[in-house]
């Protein structure tokens, strides 16, 4: 029976250390709740830290038995490790990269090796438990190099990897020394996850700067699989908040907090200390609009929970300094003695004490400078039975890509937050009640629960589909089938792509012309009455017509663009045209110009850059931008841009191998049809073909539509010449 085996840097148990013994107390993050149904059910595991350093063996034994009687596998850690791995690499380097506070990152070496050893400890615990068919969930900026480590050992396993906070742009993560392996680590995975499309959108860019690998509806071919990238937004569990704002405990929390506070109407800010959150901002920004509104002195108060975080670390603690200072300044500046503006509490709470903060406050504040998600949000909006309150969200946390009926802000900009403070709190109930419906509405339907069902339902069909599109070795068992169906059949196509399929690739594509044994090749295919042979490729006419002309084959150039039938004359598939061709040449020329090597070929309504003879790694490179370019350009036109092997073309959309094979297939009605192509444009003709028609991929790819596939030209001549009498 197949298990799933969720890996996170914790697991979601703390276990804490008294005077007498050990401690083990269930962790409250929105993780642990959403994986909570999941990891407890027959066989399955989390495997993760314990979250402190265990002294022998003994104690070893005892924090392994307790949790292997929970599901839970522990991964121990040194001190050291702790200080490198988490304190250091995780949390020193990736955490600021990754929420655009690159003046706080370091870069040690001795940071870097902990980390991949770290990882690799993580890996070593996975395999001791996985099995071939289990299903392996990583979690986390602290295990981006878990997935390929995962992946080496075996190859066939079910991964999925989920990133929690936001993954930066190309300009930020190419500063990391470890650029490289940190990408080539998550996409060990076969899904990878984000919270946001614009995060994935940094990944997909990332990859493709830094590792030139292309990605395509979000798929990016990786060896032999395809990685697929997509946006899960994590959600909340929706019930346990609305019954903890409803329960009794909490309205009488709420009542001691109405007593000290009386009439006054509450502000709330709830976070984590850390510099991300922006916490001193709204600070100055609660100063400014009691400056700027004085009718709002003695009306309203600011209630200021900030959890305490690694207020050991300098960063940390100069924030806690910062937020002391600027709370014992407001409050001297505006206190009176009836009245208190900032109400500051340094320390967490339990869930219905919590709840009865959300029941309270008129406004929340959700004003990070940067978050993946930020649950905070969602745990207000659920909170909310009433369904008054104004939830301010700043526009650089994951949750306003969802929640656009909070009033959304620019977190840097104090003035538009202390704005946005007096229009909530003089926003009309009738307003109130319609927002905060719409947000309750969405936040329930996506909750934590169909997040985590979403997800592992998408790997699971990512699997399959990898399965699927894995297309066969042409063996002999396939060879002899092909072959007796070759010769029952009374009408034969055969669709053949010219480069990299009949002929091997050439530095320069004009000296690709066609040898004698393959001209000899196809007049023997060509003389036999019942086949009937169509070149198809994206070369020009000219080119074509020069070297194969004089052969009574049907022709299809410029991947259908021009169709000829034996004999015949050219035709157009359709009217085009290629006056489009004036604006974008100079950017092809400008790549040109910057990489040595490459050159334009210009077809009567296409153009195509050639990077074959340029250096292999700055070919790719500039391959790499001058794609992002050209789409950029061609969005929202009848332009398209297509990626051969070494070539980037431009031309009209709607036109491709596929559409042009489709009307020879439907033209000769053959019996038996055999199509072979070696890259991404002749995936179209094998799409366009018929579930019997014989499909064959030449080289390598991840995943394709053919059915069969071969190594190389010299095996498409072996088995064209099976063919002849």
């Amino acid at each position: 029976m197949s298990r799933t085996i969720i890996v996170s840097n914790r697991l979601p148990t703390k276990v804490q250390r008294t005077e007498e013994t050990l401690t083990f107390q269930p962790s409250e993050g929105g993780l642990a709740t959403g994986l909570g149904s999941i990891y407890r059910q027959e066989g399955n595991v989390w495997v993760g830290w314990p979250g402190l350093f265990v002294n022998d063996t003994t104690e070893e034994q005892y924090v392994t038995e307790q949790l292997q009687a929970d599901s839970m596998a522990p991964v121990f850690l040194t001190e050291a490790e702790i200080r490198d791995f988490y304190e250091g690499f995780s949390n020193s380097t990736l955490w600021p990269t990754f929420h655009y506070f690159t003046q706080f990152a370091t870069y040690e070496q001795s940071h870097w090796e902990a980390y991949v050893a770290v990882n690799e400890k993580f890996c070593q615990a996975v395999l001791a438990l996985a099995g071939p068919d289990d299903t392996i969930w990583v979690h986390d900026y602290q295990l981006l190099l878990l997935p390929e480590m995962l992946r080496r050992t075996r190859p066939e396993a079910t991964i999925g990897f989920f990133l929690h906070i936001p993954f930066p742009s190309y300009e930020l993560i190419r500063v990391l020394p470890w650029c490289n392996e940190l990408l080539r680590g998550m996409l060990g995975a076969d899904l990878i996850g984000f919270h946001t499309f614009g995060y994935m959108r940094h990944f997909l860019s990332a990859v493709s700067q830094v590792l030139g690998l292309a990605a395509q509806n979000g798929q990016i071919a990786v060896a032999q699989r395809a990685v697929r990238v997509d946006a899960f937004p994590m959600g909340i569990d929706y019930q346990r908040y609305a019954k903890a704002a409803d329960s009794e405990a909490a309205r009488q929390h709420e009542a001691l907090y109405r007593e000290v506070l009386r009439d006054t109407r509450v502000i709330l800010s709830i976070d984590r200390l850390d510099y991300t959150k922006g916490i001193a901002q709204r600070l100055r920004a609660f100063e400014l609009l009691l400056q700027r509104y004085p009718e709002w002195r003695e009306q309203v108060s600011l209630i200021m929970l900030v959890v305490p975080s690694r207020d050991q670390v300098a960063q940390y603690a100069a924030l806690k300094e910062e937020i002391d200072e600027l709370v014992g300044r407001i409050n001297a500046h505006f206190r009176t003695i009836s009245w208190n503006p900032i109400h500051y509490f340094y320390r967490s709470l339990p869930l219905e004490e919590l709840a009865s903060l959300y029941r309270l406050a008129e406004v929340a504040l959700v004003t990070p400078m940067r978050d993946g998600m930020n649950l905070v949000a969602k745990e207000f909006v659920a909170s909310k039975a009433d369904q008054k309150g104004v939830l301010i969200l700043s526009e650089r946390a994951g949750a306003a890509r969802e929640l656009s009926d909070a009033l959304i802000i620019n977190p840097t900009d104090i003035n538009q937050l202390a704005e946005a403070m007096h229009d909530a709190l003089v926003m009309p109930e009738e307003e109130q009640t319609q927002r905060m419906a719409a947000m309750q509405t969405l936040v329930k339907r996506y909750n934590v629960f169909s997040w985590t069902k979403l997800f592992l339902n998408q790997l699971t069909y990512t699997k399959m589909k990898q399965q699927t599109l894995a297309t066969e070795t042409l063996a002999p068992a396939p060879t002899s089938q092909l072959i007796g169906a070759y010769h029952a059949a009374e009408q034969r196509l055969l669709l053949l792509d010219y480069d990299g399929t009949l002929v091997p690739f050439h530095p320069n594509p004009q000296r690709a012309q066609p040898d004698q044994e393959l001209l000899l090749l196809l007049r023997a295919l060509t003389d036999i009455p019942q086949n009937r042979v169509v070149i198809i490729s994206g070369r020009d006419r000219t080119t074509l017509e020069k070297w194969l002309g004089h052969l009574p084959v049907d022709f299809i150039a410029e991947h259908g663009v021009w169709l000829r039938a034996a004999g015949e004359e050219w035709s157009l598939f359709q009217a085009l045209r290629n006056d489009w061709k004036r604006e974008l040449r100079p950017v092809l020329e400008l790549y040109v110009a910057r990489t040595a090597g490459s050159f334009i070929e210009e077809k009567e309504y296409s153009l195509v850059w050639h990077y074959r003879r340029a250096d292999e790694e700055l070919g790719t490179v500039r391959s790499r931008e001058l794609l992002n370019h050209l789409s950029f350009m061609t969005s929202n036109t009848d332009l398209q841009v297509l990626e051969g092997n070494k070539v980037l073309e431009i031309k009209n959309i709607g036109i491709n191998k596929g559409t042009a094979a489709a009307r020879w297939l439907s033209t000769y009605s053959p019996t038996f049809t055999l199509a072979l192509g070696d890259d991404r444009t002749d995936e179209d003709t094998f799409r366009a073909m018929p579930p019997e028609a014989y499909t064959i991929r030449v080289g390598s790819a991840p995943h394709s539509s053919a059915r069969f596939h071969v190594a190389s030209p010299t095996d498409v001549r072996q088995l064209l010449r099976k063919l002849l009498p």
